[in-house]
């Protein structure tokens, strides 16, 4: 047997939608979770609702925890604060599973369909998503904080980025120009003078670098079906790989399904969504060309290796997502070198090369545009001591830790 012992929460005042789980078991190990978004409320879960039932059980049976806690009573709907904390529990009890094991997770998982996986770079700046919110604007296009900022980058020159990332051996960048245009009428509609503005950074790629760059469009589920099916039809030109979340409910599988027959744009979704349902209904409708989860939103390692099972029962490819945190990051890798039809790993170098490495203590190998396999068991990494100690740390414990 493997009982937990304790479960602790850390957060810090620097990174305010961040929050990391430490799962003890008598076993002397530690497994590491966490999630992202609403930290102060996932906390709350997880030492009211969560610690109570998890502490004293057998941290080998995961799938029983995760069926508890995928299923409350109340608080289920995408991903929620409660799917979130079950989230974070579940990528830990996976790191702990791991470590028993003396495997990589995603060998625990049942092994690799490869030992590498392509990275895409999401084009975001130091502090995108999680200094105090969410930086969706790309205004103040001249604002530029260091080298990496590659949110002002694709509204300054999007060609020279895509030169830039090449350089570096990145072959596939995602931009959101359309973004500020949607404030103007709550995203329900476009404009030609918007929509021709949004297009211009793709535009400026395709004359920079050609076909040697795959471009993604994200629209953040910032518009409304008809507004979503002109920028789509438009992205049509400019060959983007795919156009993620376009519409503002991304669970529904009808709307999204006729947007689909009205462009050739293929449709990514979704990050925002947890459980099996909702990928079920989406692939059932046949409204979706590629499947984006996040493992921190969607119900962890449990739910997503499901989730890909459906992907792969669909023929659809699978990319897991990160523009939140380090840890989130590797379990998606694990996933994505487990999952028979995972094409792309999210990373952000702004982050991957800065802050990320104050968090933790190993960070994946990005080597010519491929995201190389963790070694190490478990899932490689954990928390930088000197991050439970900071000045700025909430620290809080139930259970016995150590």
């Amino acid at each position: 047997m493997s009982l937990v012992t304790a479960l602790r929460t850390l957060r810090i005042a620097e990174r305010p939608n961040l929050i990391w789980v430490e799962i003890e078991t008598d076993d002397g190990r530690t497994g590491l979770g966490e999630s992202f978004r609403g930290a102060q409320a996932v906390e709350a879960v997880l030492h009211e609702t969560v610690a109570p039932f998890l502490i004293g059980r057998d941290a080998r049976h995961i799938e029983a925890v995760s069926r508890h806690l995928m299923t409350p009573y109340l608080g289920f709907h995408s991903a929620s604060a409660e799917v979130r904390a079950a989230s974070a529990v579940d990528i830990a009890l996976w790191d702990l599973a791991g470590q028993r094991q003396g495997e990589p997770v995603y060998v625990a998982l049942g092994g690799g369909m490869r030992d590498r996986v392509r990275a895409y770079n999401t084009c975001a700046g130091y502090s995108y998503n999680t200094a105090g919110g969410v930086r969706r604007s790309v205004g103040g296009a001249d604002a530029s904080v260091g080298p990496y900022d590659d949110q002002v980058a694709f509204m300054r020159d999007a060609g020279a980025l895509a030169e830039s990332l090449l350089a570096e051996g990145y072959t596939a960048m995602k931009i959101w120009p359309f973004d500020d245009h949607a404030a103007a009428t709550g995203g329900h509609m476009i404009s030609l003078a918007d929509l021709k503005a949004g297009l211009e950074p793709f535009v400026k790629v395709r004359k920079a670098v050609g076909d040697r760059m795959e471009v993604m469009a994200e629209l953040h589920s910032l518009w409304s079906s008809h507004a979503a099916a002109r920028i789509c039809r438009a992205l049509e030109d400019v060959g983007v790989f795919w156009a993620e979340d376009p519409i503002a409910k991304m669970d529904d599988a009808q709307a999204l399904a006729d947007l689909r027959r009205q462009t050739r744009t293929p449709i990514c979704g979704s990050e925002t969504l947890a459980g099996t349902v909702p990928f079920g209904k989406l692939l059932a409708a046949d409204a979706i060309d590629m499947v984006m989860l996040d493992l921190a939103w969607c119900g962890g390692l449990t739910q997503g290796r499901k989730i890909a099972a459906l992907a792969e029962a669909h023929a659809k490819p699978l990319a897991p997502h990160d523009c939140t945190g380090p840890v989130t990051l590797i379990a998606g890798l694990h996933l994505a070198l487990h999952a028979p039809t995972a094409i792309f790993q999210e990373v952000v170098r702004a982050t991957l090369s800065t802050w990320y490495r104050d968090l933790v203590t190993e960070l994946p190998v990005v080597r010519e545009g491929m995201v190389l396999a963790p070694r190490a068991a478990g899932l490689g990494t954990q928390l930088q001591p000197a991050v439970r100690t900071r000045a700025d740390a909430t620290v809080r414990v139930s259970g016995r830790a150590r």
